[in-house]
Parts: structure tokens; sequence; C-alpha cells
């Protein structure tokens, strides 16, 4: 199996990279891809994934692991 990344980018999405089975709370799986992002800003027209909308938001944060 491969290496999953997942990364928090500032002000933006997570960046998930690796082949991983993504699937929504009734375990439809969504089409697998081998690099996505997923929304973190709640303003998605396309949820769970990223369309961008967090620059369109003025969507801010940069928190760091603790």
């Amino acid at each position: 199996m491969s290496d999953v990344v997942i990364t928090v980018r500032d002000n933006g999405p997570y960046r998930v990279e690796g082949v991983v089975k993504l699937v929504d709370a009734e375990g439809t799986e969504f089409t697998r891809k081998e690099a996505f992002a997923l929304c973190r800003c709640g303003h998605s027209g396309n949820k769970p994934f990223c369309d961008g909308s967090h620059a369109r938001q003025g969507f801010e944060d940069a928190s760091r692991a603790r």
C-alpha cells in the first residue's frame, strides 16, 4: 500500500494525496482519485470536495499541529 499524506493548507482545504477510499455517512464510496482536496471552509458547492469557495469567502485559518 502506498503512503497517504494529508496536508492542511493555510486558508484553504485539506489536500489528500495517495490511494484512499472516501465514504459518505451512508457508506457510499466516492470515485477514487490519487489526489483531491477536501473543503474545510464549509462554503463549497461540491462538498465534501473543495471548489475554491474559501478564496471568495475570505476563509482564514493557519492552524498548526501541537
